[in-house]
């Protein structure tokens, strides 16, 4: 897996603060919520990754490049 630049990670993280909302679009995960599910941003970690807290009680992340959302 290749990790985003410094310049990418900060640019997510100043995207998606804590409390943001979220849609799921894309998510190449087994244990993936459904697409269209909602969450809210807990925190973007050091390799870009969104972590959201489902509606449906998960708490699985956005990694970035792979999986897709959008603040809502």
């Amino acid at each position: 897996m290749n990790f985003p630049n410094q310049k990418i990670v900060d640019m997510v993280k100043e995207k998606y603060k804590q409390g943001d909302s979220v849609i799921l679009l894309q998510m190449d995960d087994a244990q993936a919520p459904p697409i269209g599910t909602k969450g809210k941003v807990l925190f973007v970690d050091d390799t870009g990754s969104i972590h959201v807290n489902w509606e449906t009680g998960g708490s699985l992340a956005i990694v970035y490049g792979v999986d897709k959302c959008r603040k809502i």
